[in-house]
């Protein structure tokens, strides 16, 4: 556990349960908040503010600001950093136990631009990104810092190591493109790894769609739930149909009957959950 001295005259001590790292750069913080797509027209929903570094960037380019944080010992740190700043607002709550469409509702009505800015920890990245991709439809881009590693299987394809359900889920909703390499250097404490600051932006019209999302979601986590098994095994663990419905819906859908699902584009999953939505209505 690290500690560092702050202005407001007490001692922060850095939690890696909460996987604490901060950048202080200022210019890099600039160019960060550059890279969030983030105009005057725009409401920020932040995630994890951490010390305000990126806040107050973030505030100078937008509407609004609220920033979600989990840690209670970081508003003494926070109440400093934000003393001058009138268009934020930081409110206390685990992401993954808030509702983010009432908060942001809440915070800047239903008219206003909404664009998200987070700094993940590793352990956090798949359940917070899903919920912000499901969730929060009326988010037009998620700017999110998060291991190198996880940047890369973000933009992985069908056959890479890191193709699976995040991958998919990330780029069936948006646009995913990665703005910036981070080194480990730039944070405090430095992790273990180097990091990538990703922009995913929202589709205004998929390039494939599904008719049932929340099928398709199921369908997604259901096709990976084994990975050494042959998708048509996943499909019978994961929906009540029998190995003669799942290869016929295998079969409609153009896939060859022993592939396994790391090897379907969106565009074949988005093909097989019509089948499957055919063979359970």
């Amino acid at each position: 556990m690290k500690h560092k001295k702050h202005s407001y005259g007490g001692e922060f001590h850095h939690k890696h349960s909460l996987g604490q790292n901060f950048i202080e750069d200022e210019s890099l913080l600039n160019q960060l908040a550059d890279l969030s797509l983030v105009t005057k027209e725009d409401c920020v929903l932040e995630i994890g503010p951490g010390f305000g570094a990126l806040t107050k960037p973030l505030a100078q380019r937008a509407k609004q600001v609220v920033s979600l944080e989990i840690d209670p010992t970081l508003f003494p740190i926070l109440n400093v950093a934000l003393e001058h700043v009138d268009n934020v607002r930081v409110v206390q709550g685990d992401v993954m136990k808030t509702d983010l469409h009432t908060l942001a509702e809440e915070s800047f009505g239903v008219e206003c631009s909404l664009r998200v800015a987070a700094n993940l920890p590793y352990y956090i990245t798949t359940d917070v990104l899903t919920k912000l991709l499901v969730t929060l439809p009326e988010a037009k881009s998620i700017a999110v810092m998060i291991q190198k590693e996880v940047g890369d299987k973000l933009l992985s394809q069908p056959g890479d190591e890191g193709y699976g359900p995040l991958a998919i889920l990330c780029q069936y909703f948006c646009e995913v493109r990665r703005a910036l390499d981070v080194p480990a250097a730039c944070f405090t404490p430095p992790p273990k790894v180097d990091s990538s600051f990703m922009v995913l932006e929202r589709w205004t019209e998929k390039p494939f769609s599904a008719d049932d999302e929340a099928l398709l979601l199921r369908l997604i986590k259901g096709a990976f739930a084994m990975r050494r098994k042959t998708l048509i095994n996943n499909l019978i663990a994961c929906f009540p149909i029998d190995r003669a419905q799942a290869a016929a819906a295998m079969d409609a859908a153009g896939l060859d009957a022993q592939c396994r699902a790391e090897a379907l584009s969106i565009g074949q999953f988005c093909s097989l959950c019509g089948q499957i939505g055919k063979t359970l209505s």
